[in-house]
């Protein structure tokens, strides 16, 4: 079988999704936009890295060479239509037979989130193109609160733009690389579905700041800030691309369109997805005190 073609390969979904496909025994191309320590641990475990750019018609052609199947994801930041655009195409010439595309669950026609709206018009643009496609439109991740993890660790408190009633259920990056990697060794009845996927239980902001302090054993503080805030506190920079997104995201959240659970993923890859209390559990020395 020709090898897989994985973008995103050092980030958190990309990581997962080369961990499952090589536990399967099946050959992996990452593409990089660099080499460095993260593109090395990739070599090591028995991937083949190229470096690219999803943004440069030419490197992704390359990446392409001999590529049936393949995995794209963008991080939330401009260019998503110009890359979704050229992949699809360098597919399109390369005869691809599959490819799973990374949405979100806020992506649909009437978005206010600018990032939200080009996903769903990202979508659109891997239909139009004709090769074989499935959406995975997740809530979000789990992994958020590592981020978070210089504020609940010296703080103690969970701040975010999130409304106090509003609930998601966010999902694991190591169950979302396992969901992606079972598409990509068996496509077949995928292709042209679009999967939201949920964790196994809703929680407002409050519970989950409860969630933290039942495992950190301390009390964690539940507080509302701005999306400007949030990001400087996990940047140090302002992004106002990604403020706008939360800021939307916010008001979508207070509306309830975040919420919701399914079974997806015992369906596809035949377990439940991991629990926020099992990945607070798991993690909880990224919060704990120094």
């Amino acid at each position: 079988m020709a090898p897989i073609l994985i973008t995103g390969a050092t980030g958190s979904t990309g990581r997962a999704t080369i961990k499952h496909l090589l536990q399967k025994g099946l050959a992996v191309r990452a593409l990089v936009h660099k080499e460095d320590d993260r593109s090395r641990q990739l070599e090591a475990q028995g991937a083949e890295v190229v470096v690219g750019d999803l943004l440069d018609l030419r490197s992704v052609r390359r990446a392409f060479e001999g590529i049936k199947r393949a995995y794209f994801v963008y991080p939330v930041r401009p260019g998503l239509i110009d890359a979704s655009a050229i992949f699809a195409q360098a597919a399109t010439e390369a005869k691809a037979e599959f490819i799973v595309n990374m949405s979100q669950i806020t992506a649909r026609p009437d978005a206010p989130s600018n990032a939200a709206l080009n996903h769903w018009l990202a979508e659109r643009v891997f239909d139009w193109a004709g090769t074989p496609v499935t959406h995975l439109r997740p809530t979000i991740f789990h992994g958020w609160l590592i981020f978070a993890g210089k504020m609940i660790r010296e703080e103690d408190r969970f701040a975010v733009p999130f409304s106090p009633s509003g609930k998601f259920a966010s999902v694991s990056t190591k169950d979302l690389g396992e969901f992606t990697a079972t598409l990509l060794e068996n496509p077949a009845g995928h292709a042209g579905q679009t999967y939201p996927l949920f964790g196994p239980t809703e929680l407002t902001p409050s519970e989950i700041a409860s969630v933290l302090s039942k495992h950190l054993g301390r009390e964690i503080r539940y507080e509302k800030v701005s999306a400007s805030v949030l990001i400087r506190s996990f940047t140090g920079i302002e992004i106002p691309y990604l403020e706008q997104h939360f800021d939307a995201a916010t008001g979508m959240h207070h509306d309830g369109l975040l919420a919701g659970t399914n079974d997806w993923f015992e369906k596809i890859i035949g377990h439940p997805s991991q629990s926020l209390e099992e990945f607070v559990e798991e993690n909880k020395s990224v919060w704990e005190k120094k």
